[in-house]
């Protein structure tokens, strides 16, 4: 997975040195995704470099509107120039319309970058919210607590995910049952 590769590099050259601990959490959600992109047969591979790309927005160089999901998708696509499915996977991780909704982005988000839906959303989202900060695996449940207390009542990100906290636990919940079936 040479592609898988370039993106794990790319993550790593935007977050590891002025994000360690979100390069941690990269490296867990990447690890994550590799071991259930199985279950998305031909999308795989978009879903790997998603996993290992989906937090790049958060880059400081990179930061424009504050939604990291859009920011990162952005500079994957104008600047990167990744293909147009893992930029829709990065713009739309775990339930980002909520919050660009909740920031008045939906339009743009939604207008540039088509949602994708199925179940290598749900793939990259059990990835994402299965793994702690620190890039250790983690339950989904003290995963929402754990973003909720770090971001407090009355912030935008934590109204978002607390809206978003069904789905969520229904994507890991998907993937879930995949892994323990198969």
């Amino acid at each position: 997975m040479e592609a898988a590769e370039r993106a794990r590099d790319l993550a790593r050259l935007l977050l590891a040195e002025s994000l360690p601990r979100r390069w941690a959490h990269s490296q867990g959600v990447g690890r994550k995704a590799e071991a259930v992109a199985h279950l998305v047969g031909d999308q795989a591979e978009a879903l790997v470099r998603a996993a290992w790309l989906h937090d790049v927005g958060y880059a400081p160089d990179l930061v424009r509107t504050g939604l990291h999901q859009l920011d990162g998708a952005r500079y994957l696509r104008d600047v990167a120039q990744v293909d147009s499915l893992v930029c829709r996977l990065v713009a739309h991780h775990s339930c980002a319309a909520i919050e660009a909704r909740n920031r008045d982005l939906d339009e743009q988000l939604l207008t540039e970058f088509p949602e994708v839906d199925g179940l290598v959303s749900d793939a990259l989202t059990y990835a994402d919210m299965t793994t702690s900060p620190d890039g250790d695996p983690v339950d989904v449940h003290q995963r929402l607590a754990e973003i909720l207390s770090r971001y407090g009542n009355g912030d935008v990100v934590a109204e978002s995910i607390r809206e978003a906290s069904s789905r969520i636990v229904g994507s890991v919940q998907t993937i879930r049952a995949l892994v323990n079936g198969s």
